[in-house]
């Protein structure tokens, strides 16, 4: 009787809300069906940041980081954007898209990135260093960015730091790996660098490279400079131990292009496992393997089919940015853009 029962359920019935996100809805055709019929009567697009479900990346009408995906909403002719990736991402969209309606499959897929630094926390450094500029990640809060000189992505940071004057003392923030990465290749020592990190890729060690290096001596590597094994990474490089033409240190943009030219059959992979979807449907030819095969962004992997479809059908959840810190973010955002490198995103 049960089992009856469950087949008369409508699709939206099948929801059920856990402290994981919501469930009951496999991604199934009748699925895909309804979210493109939900998605053409909102007039709404569908955004996927990388790192999302292979089926949330697979029904989205766009598929990148989370700075070229808002770039693209702000073109869309749709007027309501639903991005599938994590509340920061969302914030950004509506930074970009001030007259649009933004909304994110589940308001509780936040990002330990961006929560690793708070507006309290740089009003307080930047007081500690009044004539230093603020260049922060596009991983960060609309609040954050509000009090941001430059925005930087994980593609064009090393740019952005570059054409800072050298005299001038630069407030690096938040990811303490990436923040390593600009020092290193600028040579800049009045760099401060806040001391955060997104808790997936700081959990890809250099330990783990390392041996996956050794047994995968053919294979290409693509790290993510927010990896806590990007120092261990060129460090293999740099002795010899590893090809240096083999070690790309690229951000998830990047990381896309490079599989097209990719010149090993093997390419071992450091970021969130997302990514391997992508990968994988632009160069189907290559076998991409993890280095690490935990490392799973749990906030990213909230957005569920059921989500996506309560989203759509319940017109939720709204994400709002008040005018005054929309203008003060989307200032730092376009001065990144002024330098002329836009960058890939993170």
């Amino acid at each position: 009787m049960a089992a009856a029962v469950g087949a008369t359920m409508t699709l939206t019935e099948r929801i059920t809300d856990g402290p994981s996100g919501y469930s009951g809805v496999e991604a199934t055709p009748e699925w895909a069906a309804e979210i493109k019929r939900l998605a053409r009567e909102r007039n709404a697009t569908i955004l996927a940041h990388n790192y999302q479900l292979p089926e949330i990346q697979d029904i989205a009408d766009h598929v990148g980081d989370s700075l070229a995906l808002s770039r693209i909403a702000a073109e869309a002719p749709e007027d309501t954007i639903v991005f599938c990736g994590v509340h920061f991402m969302a914030e950004t969209a509506k930074i970009l898209s001030p007259e649009k309606t933004v909304l994110i499959p589940d308001q509780r897929a936040g990002c330990s990135l961006a929560d690793s630094i708070t507006a309290e926390e740089l009003r307080a450094w930047k007081a500690e260093y009044p004539d230093a500029l603020v260049v922060s990640y596009v991983n960060t809060t609309a609040a954050v960015k509000a009090l941001t000189d430059i925005c930087c992505t994980s593609s064009n940071a090393v740019d952005v730091v570059a054409s800072i004057d050298p005299d001038r003392e630069v407030l690096f923030l938040p990811d303490q790996f990436l923040g390593a990465h600009v020092k290193r290749v600028t040579g800049r020592e009045n760099m401060h660098i806040w001391m955060g990190e997104c808790h997936v890729h700081a959990g890809i060690n250099g330990d783990e490279l390392n041996e996956q290096a050794r047994t995968h001596p053919d294979a290409e590597l693509f790290v993510h400079p927010e990896c806590g094994c990007a120092t261990s990474a060129l460090y293999l490089a740099g002795a010899g131990e590893f090809p240096a033409d083999r070690v790309h240190i690229l951000s998830t943009g990047g990381m896309i292009d490079a599989a097209k030219a990719a010149k090993s059959n093997q390419v071992l992979v450091a970021t969130e496992v997302g990514m391997l979807h992508q990968l994988r449907k632009a160069a189907p030819g290559i076998d991409f393997q993890p280095v690490n095969d935990r490392a799973s962004c749990q906030y990213m992997k909230m957005i569920t089919p059921a989500a996506l479809l309560r989203c759509l059908v319940e017109n939720r959840d709204e994400v709002h940015v008040d005018a005054e810190t929309a203008a003060l973010a989307r200032n730092s955002v376009q001065r990144m853009i002024e330098i002329g490198n836009p960058g890939g995103g993170e």
